[in-house]
């Protein structure tokens, strides 16, 4: 069975190549084995995003413009873990309330992952939301202003994965992760 694991290198020098506003770009140089590397990555304080789904089939998600790729693009309910102790269970029912108005009544951990472990430390981690209460959205500004909120069906969403409509990793993995755990 493949399991990923710890492999620790000496780091012979890290500093600060860019400090960004959400996240930094930190260099690095390391020895591994006889060489002697150098990688730049982005240093993240990690995320959570929230497959919320209804009694009847249906999975809440939100559109939201994605500069980078320049398109709104269909997403898990999700945000970053960079309230200092808070835990990450807490961070996503904070994101689900922020970005949707839904209060989930169960929250329960569905996956983790790395959304690009070659240039990025971002690490995932992915509720299974039920039981949910309308609670009302917060106030939103940037990009996030105009998030659209829809119901679809599960299976639905599933195929539009499949077929490639849906590029966000998040929900990707998400969806993909719900679906194999109710077969």
């Amino acid at each position: 069975m493949p399991k990923d694991e710890n492999f620790l290198v000496k780091n012979i020098e890290s500093h600060l190549a860019f400090e960004g506003k959400i996240w930094d770009v930190i260099s690095e140089s390391f020895d591994y084995g006889d060489q002697r590397l150098t990688r730049e990555f982005v240093a993240h304080p990690g995320a959570v995003a929230v497959v919320a789904t209804d009694d009847t089939g249906r999975v809440l998600l939100i559109r939201q413009y994605r500069h980078p790729v320049r398109q709104k693009l269909w997403e898990l309910p999700a945000g970053l873990t960079d309230v200092p102790g808070e835990s990450a269970e807490s961070a996503a029912n904070r994101e689900l309330v922020e970005e949707t108005g839904y209060r989930a009544g169960s929250l329960a951990p569905l996956i983790d992952f790395y959304t690009t472990p070659g240039g990025n430390s971002e690490m995932i981690r992915v509720f299974h939301a039920s039981g949910l209460e309308h609670v009302g959205r917060i106030a939103m500004d940037g990009e996030e202003r105009d998030l659209e909120i829809e119901w679809f069906d599960f299976d639905s969403v599933v195929a539009d994965v499949l077929a490639g409509n849906v590029k966000s990793p998040s929900t990707v993995v998400g969806i993909m992760a719900l679906a194999l755990r109710r077969r």
